[in-house]
């Protein structure tokens, strides 16, 4: 695939047509990021709140030395919740383990549930064991999101220590928060996971005893794949 003309693609971010800026800025997806990045910041400030959020999301997957801190400025100073959300995703995609502290600052900080919603998902993205504590408290936020959030992100460190937290939600009324759990539980190879997949194989959801049967089958390969000795499973 020829790689898009630049130069037409600048001057397509600066026109006055909102459409002609959005389908620039996607046009990006097909540059190298160090030509991609020098566009991207052309529209970060935008008007139209859904191309700054494009170019915020942009800079996530596009990484350059530029992008990490663009993302934390972003998630500690701008006024809009929304792009502070959006940087916060951002910052998980980059896979950068200095992260860690911005996010877990706008975790506790920030007085927005979406914005502290994509933080704890970037926690799980990192994948640092440092985040137990953060996400364990979210467990007992009034927003189910953070729930659904906080279940995953402790999956995806795979967090042995969490089991017993996040076990409660087993007979949650969202079904969505017992499928998040069916999944975590997947990662998280101890008798009490499986026990609690069994029980969940059986849900009256079909998306949530598919992802408990699922969980339980990489549970059982991860098992064969092991020593059986000393087992927890």
């Amino acid at each position: 695939m020829a790689s898009p003309n630049l130069i037409a693609l600048a001057q397509q971010l600066e026109s006055e047509n909102t459409r002609d800026r959005m389908l620039a800025l996607a046009a990006l997806r097909d540059v190298p990021p160090t030509d991609a990045v020098p566009l991207i910041l052309k529209v970060l400030d935008d008007q139209n709140l859904q191309i700054r959020s494009m170019a915020v999301f942009a800079l996530g997957v596009k990484q350059t030395d530029q992008s990490f801190p663009i993302l934390v400025k972003l998630i500690e100073n701008e006024p809009d919740y929304g792009i502070r959300a959006d940087a916060a995703g951002a910052l998980g995609y980059l896979g950068d383990i200095r992260a860690f502290e911005p996010l877990l600052r706008a975790f506790y900080e920030d007085t927005n549930w979406l914005v502290r919603f994509s933080a704890a998902v970037s926690l799980g993205n990192l994948g640092d064991p440092r985040a137990h504590d953060a996400l364990v408290s979210a467990l007992d936020s009034e927003e189910v999101v953070l729930h659904q959030a906080a279940i995953a992100a402790l999956g995806e460190i795979r967090d042995l220590d969490a089991v017993d937290h996040i076990l409660r939600f087993a007979q949650s009324e969202d079904w969505l928060t017992r499928q998040r759990l069916a999944e975590a539980l997947g990662n998280l190879p101890t008798a009490k996971s499986r026990s609690a997949l069994t029980y969940l194989s059986k849900d009256s959801h079909s998306q949530v005893a598919e992802a408990a049967r699922l969980s339980l089958e990489r549970l059982s390969e991860a098992l064969l794949a092991s020593s059986p000795v000393g087992s927890e499973i």
